[in-house]
C-alpha cells in the first residue's frame, strides 16, 4: 500500500508560480513596512542569488559582497525616491537601535578624542 496524499492532486494546474514571476520575486525580493524608532521604513529582503554588485553597509562601513543575502530600506514617505536607498547587512539593521552612528575615519585619524 503506498502512502496517503495530504494534498489532492490538482490536473492541469502547477503550485508552482509561472517562471517569470519566480525571477522577479528572486530579483526584487520580499518587501514590506516596518516600524522603528525612527520612522516607518520601506525594507526588502535580498536574496544572495539576485545581490549582483558590490555596496557599503551603513551600519558597520562594511563590503556587501556579490551572492551575499542582505536587506534594502528607505524612508516609507518616500516610496519613489531611489537616492535614499540603503544596502544593509541583515544582522546591521536589526542592530541599528542598538547601536551608535558609525563614523567613518581615516587610517591617521585618532581613535579616541
Amino acid at each position: 500500500m503506498s502512502p496517503r496524499r495530504n494534498r489532492p492532486k490538482t490536473r492541469g494546474q502547477s503550485s508552482e508560480p509561472p517562471a517569470d514571476l519566480a525571477d522577479d520575486r528572486v530579483r526584487r525580493g520580499i518587501g514590506g513596512v516596518q516600524q522603528y524608532q525612527d520612522g516607518e521604513w520601506m525594507v526588502r529582503s535580498i536574496f544572495g542569488g539576485a545581490a549582483v554588485k558590490t555596496y557599503r553597509c551603513p551600519g558597520c562601513m562594511q563590503e556587501i559582497r556579490p551572492g551575499v543575502a542582505h536587506i534594502v530600506a528607505w524612508p516609507a514617505d518616500e516610496r519613489g525616491d531611489e537616492t535614499d536607498r540603503r544596502h544593509w547587512h541583515t544582522g546591521c539593521w536589526r542592530a541599528r537601535d542598538r547601536r551608535g552612528p558609525a563614523v567613518e575615519r581615516s587610517r591617521n585619524a585618532p581613535r579616541y578624542g
